[in-house]
């Protein structure tokens, strides 16, 4: 393990300004999206759909990184350069979505475990040969009337812990995602106290298993009301029990906490970011590692039509924009309406 790389590599994704793009969705999820605008998810329209993403002129401006998946990492532009050669050209580093995804948690009723750790090791390897520089692993954690149970988030943290391990001991920078997820009809408090107990029980992990802080990125969910909630917390509420919960559970030599958007409307997800970085000072910058938050007006401006690849970038980096201005606490929602 090279401790001076990996803390390079994940100071480089948490530059101010810039933040990262997940573009790692799954077949089916992707799939899904797609069905949205009518498009079959056949290879190619996946790939002419990424490559629009990662050729928008000026990204590296907005963008530090790009999470990929497994099939997009050893795609090619139509031009064929290797995707993660054209982003490190174009100074955004590559990363992968590594694990296999939620599955539900034997014995243990509407609960998941994430799995993926089986061949990881030689995964990595392989990865890092590609031009992976950092991974991403999520862990999901849903809120009920008895759920989570202790031993969900522990074993959630412990495999969390041990991919982080895995990653840096081939030089790659883990993204750390334990999502407390937004669905339900709990409160912010609710929210608070289950996020609390998720990361007091991932950082003790991360430390038995000797972990470098400085070489890795947490990227967890903002402390939020639950989406069938009759009352829902203002954008100032959501920023400071945030903040709160994070300054008590997430130690000061983490490189830095890239949120996010789980389900939030572009906007919030926004706005909710720029209050934030206006409440230091703070121990670790603060920037967004943004799925549908990003690319949900891109996708629908692209339409799985060429002629739309323009009008379509555009849409991406004025999204990238509004949050790269949210990393230093300089949106306002005023500049929805702005041009890019």
């Amino acid at each position: 393990m090279d401790r001076v790389e990996l803390a390079r590599i994940a100071r480089a994704m948490m530059v101010k300004n810039k933040g990262i793009l997940a573009a790692d969705e799954s077949t089916s999820t992707i799939t899904k999206r797609f069905a949205g605008i009518k498009l079959e998810s056949t290879e190619e329209h996946r790939r002419s759909y990424r490559e629009m993403l990662f050729t928008a002129p000026g990204a590296g401006a907005w963008i530090s990184g790009v999470i990929l998946y497994d099939e997009t990492l050893r795609q090619k532009t139509r031009d064929g350069i290797a995707f993660p050669a054209y982003l490190e050209k174009n100074g955004i580093l590559p990363g992968i979505k590594v694990d296999t995804g939620a599955k539900p948690l034997a014995q243990f009723p509407a609960e998941t475990i994430t799995e993926g750790l089986d061949g990881l090791r030689d995964r990595l390897i392989e990865y890092r040969k590609l031009g992976a520089r950092f991974a991403k692993w999520r862990a999901v954690i849903d809120i009920g009337p008895d759920i989570p149970s202790a031993f969900a988030i522990k074993a959630n943290a412990h495999a969390l812990a041990r991919y982080a391990a895995l990653c840096q001991e081939q030089d790659i920078v883990p993204i750390v995602e334990p999502e407390v997820l937004m669905d339900g009809a709990h409160s912010i408090e609710r929210c608070e106290e289950v996020t609390e107990r998720v990361l007091q029980t991932v950082f003790g992990q991360l430390y038995q298993h000797r972990i470098d802080f400085e070489g890795m990125v947490l990227k967890p969910n903002m402390v939020i009301s639950g989406k069938k909630a009759t009352q829902q917390a203002n954008p100032e509420e959501v920023a400071q029990a945030t903040i709160r919960c994070l300054k008590r559970h997430v130690p000061p030599a983490v490189a830095g906490i890239a949120f996010l958007s789980g389900g939030q409307s572009p906007t919030e997800a926004t706005q909710h970011l720029s209050l934030m970085n206006n409440l230091g000072p703070l121990p670790w910058p603060l920037t967004f590692s943004y799925g549908r938050a990003l690319q949900d007006t891109a996708l629908k401006a692209w339409n799985g039509q060429g002629a739309n690849v323009g009008a379509a970038q555009k849409e991406l980096l004025r999204r990238a924009k509004l949050n790269g201005l949210a990393t230093s606490g300089a949106y306002a929602p005023a500049m929805e309406s702005q041009a890019a």
